[in-house]
């Protein structure tokens, strides 16, 4: 039953997050919109971590899974794909490498704040 409810929390942060879509015009996604509030609810302390972690941990265990449906994808998709793979492979590469360059570059500001307001403390 413990599993049910916080699955539950999980989905309905999410589904909070896809109401955000509906109605911020802005061009993001709504599952973004999700991790955000799901943030704020963890850091600010409205939600306990222990409300979904043990969740959350089984989640991230079988996360390869969850990447099947979109790999079955790419494989139907293929005969499109084929003519331009070298494009999106390319695409792929520099966008993952700038992902991983921005997140960093964000996370060192986030801790670097955090410190700095901890130290005004």
């Amino acid at each position: 039953m413990k599993y049910i409810k916080q699955f539950a929390i999980l989905v309905t942060v999410c589904f909070i997050g896809e109401l955000v879509h509906e109605f911020i015009p802005i061009p993001v996604p709504a599952s973004i919109y999700g991790l955000v509030l799901m943030f704020c609810a963890l850091q600010f302390k409205i939600m306990p971590l222990s409300a979904v972690e043990e969740t959350s941990d089984y989640l991230l265990s079988i996360m390869s899974l969850l990447f099947i449906p979109s790999t079955v994808g790419l494989m139907v998709a293929w005969p499109i794909i084929k003519q331009n793979w070298l494009s999106f492979l390319i695409v792929g590469i520099f966008g993952t490498v700038f992902v991983f360059f921005i997140t960093g570059h964000v996370t060192q500001l986030i801790i670097r704040l955090s410190e700095y307001l901890r130290k005004r403390k």
